[in-house]
């Protein structure tokens, strides 16, 4: 999940690239400009409230800055302690 305003939108759909807004540093961000891990967008859907998009992406390496798949590599179990989900990716 990452953060996106209407400008962020308008270069993804314009460039096919994930294109994203830090709140924090005041800025875009081209996912994988630095690190090489593209996310290639494939499709664009909206939910049905209008206010939450969807993007389809072809993922070059890890999605997570710490290096997994994704961001959600970790479950919660039964007794409310985190467990791993995946192993991270080896460079590309």
């Amino acid at each position: 999940m990452a953060w996106m305003n209407v400008e962020a939108l308008r270069r993804t759909i314009e460039t096919r690239k994930a294109t994203y807004w830090s709140r924090s540093r005041q800025s875009f961000w081209v996912k994988g400009e630095s690190s090489g891990h593209i996310q290639a967008v494939t499709s664009v859907s909206v939910d049905c409230d209008l206010d939450t998009v969807l993007l389809r992406v072809e993922q070059t390496g890890a999605a997570c800055h710490e290096n997994y798949r994704s961001c959600f590599f970790r479950d919660i179990n039964a007794e409310g302690a985190l467990t791993v989900n995946d192993v991270p990716r080896l460079a590309d």
